[in-house]
C-alpha cells in the first residue's frame, strides 16, 4: 500500500505507555516516501523527534506545518482533551486551541485526537476534542486524519466538506 502513496501520514501511538517507541520507528524507517508524523498520547513530541532524527524522509509535526508536493500539512499530537492517565502526553483544550490557530486553510490536518462527534467513540460516547472540531470548521482542511480512539480505527466521517479518517494501524489510501 505504501508503494502507491505519494505521502505517508501517521497519527500517533507508536509506543505503548512510552515503551518500545524506538523499535516501532526502526521498522517504519524502511519507508522511503515523504512521511509526516504526529506524536500520540503514548509518546511525547521530544521522544518521537529523537527516535526519527536519522530517518531522512520523516517530518514530525506538533503545532507546526510542512509542505509536501505543494500540499500543506499541519500536525498536532497528544491527547486532547486531557486523558485520565497520569502517563499520557496530553494537551488541554486551551493549549490545543492556541496551537491550532496556526493551522493553514485548505491543507491536510493530522491530529492524534479526533474532533468531538466524529470517529471518537462508540454510540453516544464522544471523546474527541471540541477545539479540533472548531479548527476544522474554521480552516476547512481537505482532510483530517486522526487516531487515539482505538475502538474507532478504520471509521470515517465528514464535517462540512472535510473528510475525517481515524486511521488505525491497517493503513488507508486517501486521495486528496
Amino acid at each position: 500500500m505504501a508503494d502507491s502513496a505519494d505521502v505517508i501520514v501517521g497519527a500517533g501511538d507508536y509506543a505503548s505507555v512510552h515503551k518500545n517507541l524506538e523499535e516501532t520507528i526502526e521498522v517504519l524507517k524502511s519507508i522511503d516516501k515523504p512521511t509526516v508524523l504526529v506524536p500520540g498520547n503514548n509518546e511525547t513530541d521530544d521522544a518521537l523527534r529523537s527516535a526519527c532524527e536519522d530517518w531522512p524522509v520523516a517530518t514530525v509535526l506538533h503545532g507546526e506545518q510542512t509542505e509536501v508536493d505543494g500540499v500543506s500539512f499541519f500536525g498536532l499530537g497528544g491527547g486532547t482533551p486531557t486523558t485520565p492517565w497520569d502517563w499520557s502526553f496530553d494537551l488541554t483544550d486551551e493549549e490545543a486551541a492556541a496551537e491550532l490557530a496556526e493551522c493553514p486553510e485548505g491543507g491536510v490536518l493530522i491530529v492524534h485526537s479526533p474532533p468531538k462527534g466524529y470517529v471518537d467513540g462508540p454510540g453516544d460516547t464522544h471523546l474527541g476534542s471540541a477545539e479540533i472540531l472548531k479548527a476544522i470548521q474554521a480552516k476547512q482542511p481537505k482532510i483530517t486524519v486522526c487516531g487515539h480512539i482505538h475502538e474507532c480505527w478504520g471509521q470515517q466521517g465528514t464535517a462540512g466538506d472535510t473528510g475525517i479518517f481515524n486511521l488505525g494501524p491497517a493503513g488507508t489510501v486517501i486521495d486528496i
